[in-house]
């Protein structure tokens, strides 16, 4: 298979992470490793967005109000995919059943009880934490947003690396799975991980936390991609977005842990 460019990855990721109008290109796996490796650029561009309509909100509103403008403006931006996929993760884990059932269960487009209590406990601890961010100022809350979209999609080529198999045949989580060299995967959360100590030059005090967040939040997104691989096989599309949320959620603890 030919190589694909880092603009048809780019196409790829834009077109399958966002709600962004793109043209793409090709449909192959080829292009799948390039978009999964320069997610974070999608996560960059998204959380520009987030933090510019939280941090305008918070200047008129409030931080809380900020918070919560950021949040949906992601959800938004991605038509709720990563959110939709830790419900079904979270259904999936909770069912207690075998990893064929559990997979079914995952499928179905209803969320049972465990996803929607998931959901609520996230959503509050990223709005909280975004919350106490904005508080301290609208510079330091637009960094938290950014920091926690750019994370989100770092762990995607984690959960992409060649040496995790794909749970099951069809769906983008066929497409990506096993796509992802280690290096890559390195170099890409690396480079985020820079370019967000260079823009916590803007707030000083946030200048490591920025990357530790990052750093963390990738490791909280790799310990649930090893339990679903023990329980699931492998990955799927709703495996990625769970992982997404985890390690979004888990840099915003990180941020507001480290003060």
């Amino acid at each position: 298979m030919q190589g694909a460019s880092w603009a048809e990855g780019l196409r790829f990721g834009f077109g399958t992470l966002s709600v962004l109008r793109v043209r793409v290109e090709r449909w192959d796996r080829a292009a799948a490793a390039r978009a999964m490796t320069a997610a974070p650029v999608v996560g960059l561009v998204l959380g520009a967005a987030a933090a510019g309509a939280g941090s305008l909100v918070a200047w008129r509103a409030g931080g809380l109000l900020g918070a919560v403008a950021a949040v949906g403006v992601l959800a938004a931006l991605t038509r709720g995919l990563h959110l939709d996929g830790l419900a079904d993760v979270a259904d999936g884990l909770g069912s207690g059943k075998p990893a064929e059932d559990a997979l079914r269960i995952m499928k179905q487009s209803d969320i049972g009880p465990f996803g929607v209590l998931t959901l609520l406990l996230v959503l509050l601890a990223q709005i909280a934490a975004l919350a106490g961010q904005f508080a301290e100022s609208t510079t330091r809350g637009a960094l938290a947003v950014l920091a926690s979209a750019v994370t989100a999609r770092c762990a995607l080529a984690w959960g992409c690396l060649r040496s995790v198999p794909a749970a099951r045949p069809g769906g983008l989580g066929a497409m990506v799975a096993g796509t992802v060299a280690p290096a890559g995967a390195v170099a890409g959360t690396a480079a985020a991980a820079l370019a967000l100590a260079a823009l916590g030059l803007f707030d000083g005090s946030s200048t490591l936390r920025l990357p530790t967040a990052v750093v963390l939040g990738v490791g909280c997104a790799q310990l649930l991609l090893r339990r679903c691989v023990r329980r699931f096989g492998g990955i799927t599309g709703d495996v990625l977005g769970a992982m997404a949320e985890t390690a979004a959620t888990a840099s915003l603890f990180a941020l507001a842990l480290l003060g």
